[in-house]
């Protein structure tokens, strides 16, 4: 470094120090107060429309908003809701805009002018144009209907009350005035409410209009129009006289149907669309109605029925969904005694349904939606389509007459709605049982002595089969010592073969054939599979007492318990009903009575026909009350059958018969024809095997 370097940099470090002490000081401010002085000393920012935002707002209005006549005669577009005010007159945008209960002029919220406003109102105004400018673009002509307010419209006639709501311009609550509902939450209250299918936010059905974009009724305000006492429409007043809305008819009377239309005039000159796609949302809580709830559950379930074809259901017994791509006729949301069912004019075209079991929610069941799309629509027509919702009861005369009631035109098989069984047992509960059920009802008020009736009818048409059944075993118990001979005459696994044949010319000898008591009972079993089907889906005895029985198609709990029995409470209930318990020990009665006319029965087989009936306590203890009377009661008659038949056939009796019988020539019955073939064919095998150890 040289000399003039080093005095440069000397006086360069003198003049920076001396600098730095002639400076004032600065006093220390606190962090909060500096932090609040660089806010007011930054400038305001403040929220706007970018130029696409403006441009589509102004194209949104003109497009979509209502045509008006300004002070001065010209023409222009306007946006109105209840908080914006825009008109449109030259592609520029005047009116108001009001925030917090203060309007603001939106030519000062575009300027962002604070002194008019704050900048938190002035955000406020700039998002909620933003927001309706959005919505008029994706719901056209019926963003105007997005806000509005809610009122109910009430509609009834003999038999079902129904509310509507503005909001959505749907059927928002149900009620079946002739039934009560039979559960309830807590089990201190005495009064009885109504049935209520659905209400409030349980059940909800709107329309997706078919539009460039989707727009969905239930997001629409609408405006009540009640027509009449059995008419209301529910409607989106356009321009001039144009309107787009949904007519409700509920006829007088004890009608369960309600017709549903959707009514629409000049909608072609207003919006302009070629998708014909409609679609159909409806989902639906189902609310529990009935005490027992396992039977509730496994009869609950979404139904379907294809145009033309047969009906089908998801499950009932856990989550489930199906997508059809064929047409469905009618879609049915199903409780045990109650539904709600959808029946379109025209098919729909595709339908996705879907179920879910609610574990959580005790007051409801099962959760169920389905989307459901019809491809025909028709802007141009006043009705375009038509549907008829039936909301009732599963009473089967009430369903099998629906058929004239609505809008479709055929056999909507709606009685499958009922679980009545398969084929032949289903055939027995529409041809005989449900007949003589109404028949009887029509003139005797007691469901305990319909049963009663009833039960002493089907006997007395099984009594034929019945009494041969009993004089079957009578024979036998007479050639049970015979028998006896026989096998003690020819002991041991070698004679097996001779010892079958010649038991079996006993039986002929004698007339007996071991199969004849058998095949009688076994002819009555599709009776007794047709009743099990028929008594917990009668709606008939819901409610209808007997004896100590509150409800016959209920359990009828004597003795109840809140604890829960491990892998026996899901079929057996907390509880004991006596019409069970009855049945129960009847049927040991009857087993013991027929082990008594059994001969040499194993120890082992005895010990299970006995269990027999503690099995069938189990499985029938949740059952409705009317299924177990009627098997008691069924059981009590047979039992009396038997004594009366030991009274009046005596053993002697059927002795002398089969006597008369052994001297008659005998022709081989096609029974006991194969069974000596297959006789002859076992001794031929037998005979073969022996040959074949001797080698």
């Amino acid at each position: 470094m040289d000399k003039n370097t080093g005095i440069g940099l000397l006086l360069m470090a003198a003049v920076f120090f001396g600098f730095m002490w002639l400076s004032p000081k600065k006093e220390a401010v606190p962090e909060e107060e500096e932090n609040v002085a660089q806010t007011v000393q930054q400038p305001a920012s403040t929220d706007s429309l970018t130029a696409t935002e403006q441009e589509w707002l102004v194209k949104n209005i003109i497009l979509n908003g209502e045509t008006v006549v300004l002070p001065d005669s010209t023409h222009a577009s306007r946006l109105k809701d209840a908080n914006i005010d825009l008109t449109v007159a030259g592609n520029k945008v005047n009116g108001t805009v009001k925030v917090n209960g203060k309007i603001l002029d939106w030519e000062d919220v575009c300027k962002a002018d604070l002194k008019k406003m704050s900048m938190a109102e002035q955000r406020k105004a700039i998002e909620a144009v933003r927001v309706a400018s959005t919505s008029m673009g994706r719901y056209g002509k019926f963003a105007r209907f997005l806000n509005g307010s809610d009122s109910i419209v009430k509609i009834e006639n003999d038999v079902i009350k129904l509310q509507l709501s503005a909001k959505s311009g749907s059927i928002t609550r149900a009620e079946l005035k002739k039934y009560d509902t039979e559960y309830t939450p807590d089990e201190s209250q005495k009064r009885k409410e109504k049935v209520v299918i659905f209400e409030d936010s349980t059940n909800s059905f709107s329309f997706q209009l078919p539009l460039p974009q989707p727009v969905s009724t239930a997001d629409l305000y609408f405006t009540p129009e009640v027509v009449n006492d059995s008419v209301v429409r529910m409607l989106l007043p356009m321009e001039g006289d144009a309107f787009w809305g949904i007519e409700y008819t509920l006829p007088k009377g004890d009608s369960y149907v309600v017709g549903i239309k959707i009514v629409q005039k000049d909608m072609t000159h207003v919006i302009e669309s070629n998708n014909r796609n409609l679609i159909v949302n409806w989902s639906q809580d189902l609310i529990r109605q009935e005490k027992g709830k396992m039977f509730e559950e496994r009869n609950s379930a979404l139904y379907y029925k294809f145009a033309g074809g047969s009906v089908e259901n998801l499950s009932e017994n856990k989550n489930d969904k199906e997508e059809r791509q064929a047409k469905v006729r009618w879609i049915g949301f199903k409780n045990q005694f109650f539904s709600s069912v959808l029946v379109a004019e025209r098919p729909f075209n595709t339908a996705d349904f879907e179920s879910t079991v609610l574990k959580n929610k005790p007051y409801f069941l099962k959760s169920f939606s389905t989307e459901a799309v019809s491809n025909d629509y028709d802007w141009n027509s006043p009705t375009p389509v038509s549907y008829s919702l039936f909301i009732g009861p599963n009473l089967y005369p009430l369903l099998s007459d629906l058929d004239r009631h609505t809008v479709a035109n055929e056999d909507l098989k709606l009685t499958k709605l009922i679980p009545l069984g398969w084929s032949i047992f289903r055939w027995i509960n529409t041809g005989i049982v449900i007949p003589i059920f109404n028949f009887l009802g029509s003139f005797i008020s007691n469901y305990g002595i319909i049963i009663l009736i009833m039960t002493i009818f089907i006997k007395l048409v099984l009594f034929p089969l019945t009494y041969k059944s009993f004089m079957s075993q009578a024979k036998m118990r007479v050639l049970a010592p015979d028998i006896k001979a026989i096998n003690d005459k020819y002991p041991g696994n070698e004679n097996a073969m001779i010892r079958q044949q010649k038991t079996m010319a006993l039986y002929n000898k004698a007339g007996a054939n071991p199969m004849s008591g058998c095949l009688p009972m076994l002819l009555q079993m599709p009776i007794l599979f047709a009743m099990f089907s028929f008594f917990p889906s009668a709606i008939e005895l819901r409610g209808q007492s007997f004896l100590w029985a509150k409800d016959l198609a209920a359990p009828d709990a004597i003795i109840s318990w809140s604890g829960n029995i491990p892998l026996i409470t899901e079929y057996f209930g907390n509880h004991i009903s006596l019409f069970c318990l009855l049945m129960t020990i009847t049927n040991i009665v009857y087993t013991r009575i027929n082990m008594q006319n059994s001969q040499g029965q194993m120890p082992g087989m005895k010990w299970m026909m006995y269990l027999m009936p503690l099995f069938f306590m189990v499985f029938f203890n949740n059952y409705a009350a009317g299924l177990s009377y009627y098997y008691f009661l069924s059981l009590l008659i047979t039992i009396a059958q038997t004594y009366a038949f030991r009274f009046f056939v005596k053993e002697e009796d059927v002795r002398k018969v089969m006597a008369e019988n052994a001297k008659k020539p005998k022709k081989k019955s096609g029974f006991m024809a194969r069974l000596e073939e297959m006789q002859k064919q076992q001794q031929a095998m037998l005979r073969e095997q022996q040959k074949r150890n001797k080698r």
